[in-house]
């Protein structure tokens, strides 16, 4: 996903409760599908930066040697802006975006 295109809100945003469970009928169910979107946004994000960062690796471990560097820094910042990863998945899941299923719910259904 490009996280750079994200219209997730930077800043808390007060919810409608009500409006979080029509989808699951049930807060609860939403709450955990959102939380678990969260993190899967999270760890890409931490994978995606993790890669980047390991370019700027140095390979001796000496203290003396820390040097500041100015992409390095500006890749941070620019990690640092993004809309956190609930606020993410909870756009998306406000959008529709989130496909989700569950299968106790499939079972009782088929019973």
């Amino acid at each position: 996903m490009d996280y750079k295109k994200s219209t997730a809100p930077t800043n808390t945003v007060t919810r409608d409760v009500m409006d979080l469970c029509e989808d699951t009928g049930n807060i609860y169910e939403s709450v955990v599908i959102i939380a678990k979107r969260a993190n899967q946004i999270s760890s890409e994000i931490k994978s995606e930066l993790s890669k980047k960062l390991q370019e700027f690796a140095s390979s001796s471990d000496n203290l003396d040697e820390v040097f500041e560097n100015r992409e390095q820094i500006e890749i941070s910042r620019y990690y640092e802006k993004l809309p956190k990863p609930t606020l993410m998945a909870t756009e998306e899941f406000v959008n529709g975006k989130i496909y989700f299923r569950n299968p106790s719910k499939e079972a009782s259904l088929l019973d």
